[in-house]
């Protein structure tokens, strides 16, 4: 099946209809979008060198689909270390410090109350609140930041219509490489695929 270039934009279905998606750079013959080249694999050492090599050849928007985890995978694709443990660290932080000004504006300056005999802004008495809101604000940057990291919610996946795909639950390793990868070109994709030991290849259509 050939594919040609698109020009007509798409709403990107995990938060359609609020935002939109740039349109797909390829259709298929038949008008549809197309998501990216699934590459079928029949076995982990196949799987991972194939991915050594689709990391070397530049390829950025790609994954690899396996029944298990595959140990070492992340270097053999060229994962960087996740954001969200920073992330996770400056909301920690910064709940940990509204809550120390909060209190402090609170028992300092605006409703002054003499506690035990201490200075008015005496920190000691801050410790839990600090610790409360430290923790709030660094669950909440973790739930929220892995779900927009993750693209999610997103509730239909192109590659959940290919019947082959489902089968990676089981017994079957595919790597998948998306048309919004600037690297992707259809002959070249499929060429390199080859290559790395793919035993089938197909387009993986996204509906609209």
């Amino acid at each position: 099946m050939s594919i040609l270039p698109a020009s007509i934009g798409k709403a990107l279905s995990a938060y359609a209809p609020f935002i939109k998606a740039p349109p797909p750079r390829f259709r298929t013959e038949e008008g549809k979008g197309v998501y990216g080249m699934l590459a079928e694999f029949p076995d982990t050492p196949t799987v991972y060198h194939a991915a050594e090599i689709v990391r070397d050849a530049g390829y950025a928007r790609w994954d690899v689909y396996a029944p298990f985890p595959i140990h070492g995978i992340d270097e053999a694709m060229g994962h960087k270390r996740t954001k969200l443990p920073m992330m996770v660290a400056a909301g920690g932080f910064t709940g940990a410090g509204l809550g120390y000004l909060m209190q402090f504006w609170i028992s300092g300056v605006d409703y002054q109350m003499m506690k035990q005999g201490k200075p008015f802004a005496a920190w000691e008495a801050f410790v839990p609140i600090i610790f409360e809101l430290g923790v709030l604000f660094a669950a909440f940057t973790a739930l929220l930041g892995m779900l927009a990291l993750n693209g999610l919610p997103r509730w239909h996946h192109p590659l959940m219509s290919k019947r082959s795909f489902l089968k990676t639950s089981d017994d079957r390793f595919m790597i998948c490489v998306e048309t919004d990868d600037p690297a992707f070109d259809p002959d070249a994709t499929r060429e390199l695929l080859e290559k790395a030991g793919a035993t089938s290849i197909e387009l993986v259509e996204d509906d609209e």
